[in-house]
């Protein structure tokens, strides 16, 4: 099967890191991993530019929601999946060569993120559980974002010692004040539903996932009983500018961590992350 133009039904069989569903004029998008609490590893950053670009050409559909599957949205970035296919830029001596392929790399991944952002049926993000760093970046995508009492979020990635690269760091400023999200992205630190909804990042929270799950659908039901074309025209309009701002940032981004990425630093914090310890970071 050719995937790059394969319909919403020949891919819904097909994915590994995606369950893909329709009913009516309303699709899921379920993160299914593999990796534990839906890490995002080699599966997920090929599938779902995928999954989105099947979803945005197919009539059908007028909204889609987002959810992760089991007791969490996303932990981010499986790191253990990807760092391997990082090596030889992370290690000590990368020349240009390998730092140009990171480059690249690095744009694969913001692209993905960027096909929810730019699909034309509005996402509508379901967060229950932990949604940590590159799970951001995703919900960051979506046009609605909803979550459940338990969630918890982190802009973690200072904390590796890398620079936010995929998309969190330009949109999130169109969402939250400019303090909040600075405070954030800086310390790295764990915030939860509550403090969510006070700074902006989701629109409402329900008690439960059940009640967020019926909620994101509802909202998506909204969305999707209204004329698709014009609903269609309004993100684009919403999206105008936008878009081209955040793409700028991306590249800039892209550009930094391939020269700037490799450091004494990040391979203290893959330690650190891997030994379940404080990291203790010179600057190098």
């Amino acid at each position: 099967m050719h995937t790059e133009t394969a319909t919403v039904e020949q891919l819904a069989g097909h994915l590994k890191a995606f369950d893909l569903s329709v009913d009516e004029h309303i699709a899921e998008v379920t993160l299914l991993g593999p990796g534990p609490r839906n890490a995002m590893g080699l599966d997920f950053w090929h599938e779902l530019p995928l999954a989105f670009g099947a979803l945005d050409s197919v009539p059908q559909v007028r909204a889609v929601v987002l959810r992760g599957s089991g007791a969490d949205f996303s932990s981010g970035l499986d790191l253990r999946e990807m760092m391997p296919q990082w090596s030889e830029v992370l290690g000590p001596g990368a020349q240009a060569g390998p730092r140009t392929e990171f480059t690249r790399e690095i744009q694969r991944l913001q692209a993905a993120v960027t096909s929810v952002a730019v699909c034309r049926k509005p996402v509508v993000a379901a967060v229950a559980g932990w949604c940590v760093g590159g799970g951001v970046d995703l919900i960051s995508a979506a046009d609605v974002r909803l979550a459940s009492a338990d969630a918890r979020f982190s802009i973690r990635e200072v904390r590796l010692a890398i620079v936010a690269d995929v998309g969190s760091l330009r949109r999130l400023s169109g969402v939250l004040a400019e303090g909040h999200l600075r405070e954030l992205a800086l310390t790295g630190r764990d915030f939860d539903a509550g403090e969510a909804e006070r700074i902006g990042l989701v629109n409402r929270v329900h008690p439960d996932r059940d009640a967020l799950l019926t909620a994101a659908r509802g909202v998506a039901a909204e969305i999707a009983a209204n004329p698709p074309l014009a609903v269609q025209g309004t993100k684009q309009i919403l999206n105008e500018g936008r878009e081209d701002r955040i793409a700028t940032g991306l590249r800039h981004v892209a550009a930094w961590n391939a020269a700037f990425l490799p450091s004494e630093d990040l391979a203290e914090a893959m330690n650190a992350f891997i030994e379940r310890r404080p990291g203790r970071y010179g600057g190098r």
